[in-house]
C-alpha cells in the first residue's frame, strides 16, 4: 500500500471532526423522533452520509470516505447515546458512498456514482430497518412513502455533499490531498 500523504490525512481528521460535529445533533434529533414518530426519523437518514461523500468528492482517493467515517463516529461515540457503535454505523454508511467508486475499481470519479450509492443505500436501508421500523405493520402505500422518503433523503445529502465539496474546492481545500504523490517522493517516504 502506498502511503498516505500528510495532507490527505489531514484532510480526512478534518473532514471527519466536522462530519461528527454535524451528526451529534442530527443523531439526537433521529433518537428523538425514533422514539416518538418513528416513521419520520427517516427523513434525515441521509445526513450520515454526507462526511463520506464530501471527502470522496473532494478529495478523489479510495478509502476517503471509511477513513472519514470511521473518524466521524470516534467523534459521535462521547455525544452518543449509542457509544462505539456509532463508529459501525458510520462507517456503514460510508460503505455505501463509497460502493459506486469500488464497483469499477476507483478508475474513475464522476458524480453519478455518487448517487449511485445514495440510491443503493436508500433502498437497502428500509429492507436492512424493516424490523426495527415495524413497516409490516402498516399498510403497503406507507411503506412506498417510507421507501421514498429514505431514497429522497439520500438523495438530498449527496446533492448537498457535492455542493460542499465544490465550496471547498473553489477555496482551494483539498488540492494538496487529491494530488498523488510522485515517484520521487514515493521513494523518498
Amino acid at each position: 500500500m502506498k502511503r498516505a500523504s500528510t495532507a490527505y490525512l489531514l484532510t480526512c481528521a478534518v473532514l471527519g471532526v466536522a462530519g461528527g460535529l454535524l451528526l451529534a445533533p442530527a443523531n439526537w434529533l433521529s433518537t428523538a423522533l425514533y422514539a416518538t414518530v418513528p416513521f419520520f426519523s427517516i427523513a434525515i437518514a441521509g445526513l450520515w452520509l454526507l462526511p463520506a461523500i464530501i471527502a470522496l468528492r473532494l478529495i478523489q482517493r479510495p478509502g476517503a470516505g471509511l477513513l472519514v467515517g470511521i473518524i466521524s463516529g470516534l467523534v459521535l461515540a462521547p455525544f452518543s447515546g449509542y457509544g462505539f457503535s456509532t463508529v459501525a454505523t458510520n462507517v456503514w454508511w460510508a460503505f455505501f458512498a463509497e460502493v459506486g467508486f469500488l464497483v469499477v475499481g476507483y478508475r474513475f470519479w464522476t458524480v453519478w456514482q455518487h448517487y449511485a450509492g445514495a440510491v443503493v443505500v436508500g433502498i437497502a436501508y428500509p429492507i436492512l430497518a424493516r424490523q426495527s421500523f415495524a413497516l409490516d405493520t402498516y399498510p403497503l402505500g406507507l411503506q412506498v412513502v417510507f421507501f421514498v422518503l429514505t431514497l429522497a433523503s439520500c438523495l438530498a445529502a449527496t446533492a448537498i455533499g457535492i455542493a460542499i465539496a465544490a465550496a471547498l474546492r473553489r477555496a482551494g481545500v483539498g488540492a494538496a490531498a487529491r494530488r498523488r504523490p510522485s515517484a520521487v517522493e514515493s521513494q523518498a517516504a
